[in-house]
């Protein structure tokens, strides 16, 4: 484990304080606030090792413009994904005190091999060749602040960017590597009834670029990708609002499907 900054140990311990609780707060002590993306991320590392939770990849918020105008951010961001926040296949989610009480449906890549830090950015080809499966996936974000819209990316960023619940499907077939998957429909449906219709393009207008962005992002500010690492590209459909009762279902068409219950 690396030696933490003492400020970064501290404004870890307070999130994670508030993960715990379900409380929020407006926003980081000016002290423990951080000035920009790099701080952020140190401080989501510094979450992980407080909460003694293994980082089993990445999430992608705000990957389309109307996500950034949204939480007033200017691009994506990236955020870890804590092993005690997966969900099998099929199961419930305790819907809790959950401010955001959305669901999204996203395309999910796992990594067959590592992509760890260097001097210069992995280009495409390197990233579609590391890829080990593709997966269908439902997020169910949330927010240790008050008004998230509010506090600014590297805040954001520090939070894991807004991580809460991800269930991760079964891998689709290998056939999805002919697909174009900015132009493949995705359905949200609650029961029998379509709620929401999108297609991979409003992932950074194609879920295989956002995984780029991504790969270089965390190479640069963080850990890079281990191999095994899962990266949920961010939702393909307008987040659909949930509540206590709800069964969502995430409709890939031909690819297939999972859905997910809300307790």
């Amino acid at each position: 484990m690396p030696n933490r900054d003492p400020q970064d140990k501290d404004t870890a311990a307070l999130l994670w304080r508030h993960w715990q609780a379900s409380t929020r707060i407006d926003g980081l002590p000016e002290t423990l606030r951080p000035k920009d993306r790099a701080a952020g991320y140190r401080i989501g590392a510094a979450v992980a090792e407080h909460a003694g939770q293994t980082v089993v990849g990445w999430k992608i918020a705000a990957t389309s413009k109307a996500g950034q105008a949204h939480i007033n951010v200017d691009g994506p961001l990236g955020g870890r994904l804590l092993s005690d926040r997966m969900i099998a296949p099929h199961q419930a989610v305790i819907l809790g005190d959950n401010i955001m009480k959305v669901a999204e449906v996203e395309f999910a890549f796992r990594f067959a091999h590592a992509l760890p830090p260097r001097g210069a950015d992995y280009s495409y080809d390197e990233v579609m060749n590391a890829i080990q499966s593709l997966h269908p996936s439902i997020e169910i974000p949330d927010s240790r602040y008050k008004d998230f819209t509010v506090v600014g990316a590297p805040s954001l960023i520090a939070d894991t960017a807004c991580a809460c619940w991800l269930m991760i499907g079964e891998a689709f077939d290998e056939s999805w590597r002919e697909f174009d998957l900015a132009d493949h429909e995705v359905r949200a449906l609650k029961g029998d009834e379509i709620v929401a219709t999108g297609a991979g393009r409003a992932a950074l207008g194609d879920p295989r670029r956002a995984l780029h962005w991504l790969v270089n992002e965390v190479a640069h500010y963080a850990e890079g990708i281990k191999a095994g690492d899962v990266v949920t590209t961010g939702t393909c459909v307008v987040p659909v609002p949930i509540e206590v009762g709800d069964h969502v279902i995430a409709d890939y068409g031909t690819l297939g499907r999972m859905s997910i219950s809300i307790r």
